[in-house]
């Protein structure tokens, strides 16, 4: 009897673990407050990611260059900058740029983009972004020198206040091999901690197959390190790809829960679960759920919807939004409390971006 008694326990506890792990996002996210959506008057304001410091002070980290040089300079343009506020949700006020021009020399001397900050176990916080240099151009068409020179680096603080330590060399650079998927292009960075102690990295590559300048095929890759700065190992083997998907996925944010790695990617359609899978309907835009149990494998998660560009609105109408994409969680504890993301009203983006943070119900009470 004792021994069936704990054969049952056993079941109830892994029945409980698996239950643990399945993050419902659709019933965790809350109504936007109008108040929360973060703007910059003249600047487009792109990507965005969300920390909080010991004193309670949450810290936004965001892309910004001149509006008045369109969507185009994202690739020419592009600084990180930094804004505070007392709430996740804000609002946020203009601290800082944390990561200037600084010359044409440096591998990033030119453009910074794509921010991701994350705390690790030493405290310190670690700032993942894309850079890169080129001629400086814009115009109606996307500057590829810019583009074609994107890496990936880190800057290290002791707070997020800063200041920021910056490296002459990217901590992930292109694939030498010309048939490798990243021969041409890594970008859109996302890492976290491994339980054993090391790093894991999700990133978009871009490889030399098809016709230049754009390349591509455009893929993910997962890299390991025992450091947050590097050097990363790339495994070269393709994720998300759109032949797999039938549908473009990237700006991954990755996290280590109790059991497993977490990320929330873009993708250009709405997944649908029915009774026999899941699938996906083309546009709207959304945000989707997946995981995996060695940071190689990946699988849509159970409740892979996150969001559409749909969200609901409390203290008035929202800015219409054409797109959703950058989504990044801002974590205390492991759990998620807030989720940022950022849109456009126009396809064209002539007003400029802003992001938009997400308050988040307890993920303990959203599990399913």
């Amino acid at each position: 009897m004792k021994r069936i008694l704990s054969v049952i326990v056993l079941l109830l506890i892994l029945k409980g673990a698996a239950r643990a792990a399945d993050y419902d996002y659709g019933a965790m996210i809350q109504p936007v407050p109008v108040s929360a959506v973060f703007r910059d008057p003249g600047l487009f304001v792109w990507d965005g990611s969300l920390i909080r410091d010991d004193s309670g002070k949450y810290h936004l980290f965001y892309s910004q260059w001149p509006s008045n040089l369109t969507m185009n300079a994202w690739v020419s343009h592009s600084a990180v900058a930094h804004a505070v506020a007392d709430r996740p949700t804000g609002p946020f006020y203009f601290k800082n740029v944390v990561l200037a021009p600084r010359g044409k020399t440096f591998w990033d001397g030119m453009v910074t983009h794509n921010p991701s900050v994350v705390r690790f176990r030493d405290g310190k916080s670690y700032l993942y972004y894309m850079g890169n240099r080129g001629d400086g151009t814009v115009g109606k068409q996307l500057n590829w020198i810019h583009r074609n020179n994107q890496r990936i680096g880190v800057a290290v603080a002791d707070s997020p206040d800063g200041p920021w330590k910056r490296f002459d060399k990217p901590v992930l650079d292109v694939s030498a091999d010309p048939q490798a998927p990243d021969a041409l292009v890594v970008s859109n960075p996302g890492v976290t901690q491994r339980p054993d102690g090391g790093f894991l990295m999700m990133c978009k590559g871009v490889g030399k197959k098809k016709p230049l300048p754009g390349g591509g095929p455009v893929t993910f890759l997962i890299a390991r390190s025992d450091s947050q700065t590097g050097p990363f190992k790339k495994e070269l083997k393709p994720m998300f790809t759109q032949e797999e998907w039938g549908i473009a996925a990237e700006d991954p944010f990755i996290w280590r829960g109790k059991d497993r790695y977490w990320a929330i990617v873009r993708t250009d359609g709405k997944p649908v679960v029915t009774e026999t899978g899941v699938k996906f309907e083309k546009k709207p835009a959304s945000l989707v759920l997946v995981e995996s149990l060695n940071g190689s494998d990946w699988k849509l998660a159970k409740h892979p919807l996150v969001t559409t560009m749909n969200l609901r609105w409390s203290g008035g109408e929202g800015p219409a939004m054409v797109t959703i994409q950058r989504p990044q969680l801002c974590l205390e504890n492991g759990q998620p409390v807030a989720l940022a993301c950022i849109s456009t009203s126009y396809p064209d983006g002539r007003y400029g971006g802003f992001v938009v943070p997400i308050s988040l119900k307890s993920a303990q009470k959203h599990i399913q």
